[in-house]
């Protein structure tokens, strides 16, 4: 293998992003080193609306999540085996984070990541960006739309990325094109353009299962290609690991670097001893509520998915804390396995926790790279009970909604809980045991001030105690977006290119 000045681990989100932007520069060599294939002239990825049937496929890690004794344990976390990593594999809403979630970085020691720093990235961003198409919004989501103005007293959000909000209801944004509903995915906008740059090298299908370091300097990757070969891809300038808030922990941890206790237990030599690695596992956790539609819904639509609500409930808090999507279809695969039944026809509302306070943790089982790590999200966890609650309350305003005219007229039955269910324990139990995840895995190698011992990056990326190597992906974010946190990741890559030297030529997509 050649030397690469710059050896990106992971084509998704964040790393499409960087491998782009570095390669913009023909002296500069980056080798990407991606797990899964391509997605080019793949119509079951490329197509947005085929999402649901990527879950628990081959494109699919699949994680499972540890038993969970406040929450659901059969929660699987899907994060993607496919160049574009999730963005082509998820619903690709679009939100710009708000400047509140910006400024809790800085506040948590992110120096130079608050809102007026973060800003510019947002405008480089590549991806076509735009509200769900007049064609594809279909009738029901409009009726939600206007039924949860209503009830919630919130205002009708044209363009959610217009302005910072604090509540508000209407379609989202995605990164899609509408006319041939394709995606506007990481790799779509940053590197299908620019797949013939010579200086740039994909490794599809090509896993990376530890770090090569000479002494305190990251130099390369040991990686292994789909015929079980093994290489050693080495990095002339920096290693930028962009694997995501599962795998990137996982990778450091298996080259040594993390809880050095837990590691010396499981036999792997401690390169590093750095605590926080695959601690502050953040999610976005959610309920479901299910109701039967009188018949069939409009077949139209982006991703079923096309429209939300936010409500702010505590005046004092710095952006939404309540926030549900609308599935046009019914949402049942939790509730199915506690004993309800799927409707034919149906709608459903998923409560959300735009701040969860519970912390879950990432840690290895064995010393072998191949075994999945444990996922322990630590679901409703919380001192205060506050994640439980948020969700009771979203149960206690979806009904508000339901019996609210336009969408009132389109509804049936409550078919999961069922009208019968109404104590705030029996929404809690309930709530509980149906939540689901909305694969937002996060947190997992933090990023705090140079001196926190427990952060894991500084705000420039770099691995704490380690030269050579920096991380770019979920893993990083000091606490969660209170919106979906896909733009938060292209802006963090971005950002980390600026930071490796990369000056971006245009904002808009090829």
């Amino acid at each position: 293998m050649p030397t690469f000045d710059y050896v990106v681990i992971g084509g998704g989100t964040a790393g499409s992003v960087i491998a782009s932007r570095l390669t913009e520069d023909p002296g500069t060599t980056v080798a990407v080193i991606e797990g899964g294939p391509s997605d080019v002239d793949r119509p079951e990825v490329l197509t947005l609306r085929r999402w649901l049937g990527l879950l628990g496929g081959e494109l699919d890690y699949d994680y499972p999540t540890t038993p969970q004794p406040r929450g659901n344990s059969h929660i699987r976390h899907s994060r993607a085996r496919v160049l574009g990593g999730c963005s082509s594999h998820n619903t690709l809403i679009s939100f710009k984070p708000l400047p509140g979630d910006w400024d809790e970085w800085a506040q948590a020691g992110a120096e130079g990541w608050d809102a007026g720093a973060m800003d510019p990235y947002y405008e480089r961003l590549r991806n076509n960006i735009v509200p769900v198409h007049e064609k594809d919004r279909n009738a029901i989501a409009r009726d939600f739309v206007a039924a949860a103005r209503t009830a919630a007293e919130v205002p009708l959000v044209e363009g959610f990325n217009q302005r910072p909000f604090h509540e508000g209801v209407g379609f989202f944004d995605l990164a899609y094109h509408p006319e041939d509903n394709k995606r506007s995915s990481a790799s779509v906008a940053y590197l299908h353009p620019f797949l013939d740059r010579p200086n740039l090298h994909l490794m599809l299908e090509t896993w990376a299962y530890r770090l090569e370091l000479d002494g305190d300097r990251a130099t390369g990757a040991r990686v292994r290609t789909k015929d079980g070969e093994e290489l050693l891809v080495e990095a002339a300038r920096e290693v930028v690991v962009c694997a995501g808030a599962v795998d990137t922990p996982r990778l450091l941890m298996h080259s040594g670097i993390g809880p050095a206790n837990d590691l010396e237990k499981l036999g792997i030599p401690v390169t590093l001893d750095l605590p926080g690695v695959g601690e502050n596992l953040l999610d976005h956790p959610e309920s479901v509520i299910v109701w039967e539609t009188h018949g069939p819904i409009p077949e139209n639509s982006a991703m079923d998915s096309d429209a939300g609500l936010f409500v702010r409930r505590n005046p004092e808090s710095s952006g939404p804390d309540l926030m549900f999507h609308f599935y046009q279809i019914p949402f049942t695969d939790n509730p199915e396995r506690i004993g309800y039944e799927k409707p034919a026809h149906g709608v459903s509302m998923t409560p959300n926790i735009p701040k969860p306070r519970s912390r879950g943790r990432l840690y290895l089982t064995s010393a072998d790279p191949e075994v999945k790590p444990a996922l322990d999200f630590r679901y409703f966890t919380d001192e205060d009970d506050y994640d439980a609650r948020t969700l009771v309350d979203g149960i206690r305003l979806a009904r508000e909604i339901a019996r609210t005219e336009p969408l009132a007229g389109w509804l049936k039955r409550e078919v999961c809980p069922g009208p019968e269910v109404t104590s705030d324990e029996e929404l809690s139990a309930y709530a509980r045991r149906v939540a689901h995840t909305v694969y937002h895995p996060a947190g997992t190698c933090r990023m705090g001030a140079a001196d926190d011992r427990e952060a894991v990056v500084d705000p420039q990326l770099r691995v704490r105690g380690l030269r050579g190597i920096r991380i770019a992906d979920a893993s990083v974010f000091p606490t969660m977006t209170a919106v979906n946190p896909m733009i938060a990741v292209l802006m963090v890559g971005e950002k980390c290119a600026e930071l490796l030297g990369a000056t971006p030529r245009n904002g808009g997509e090829a």
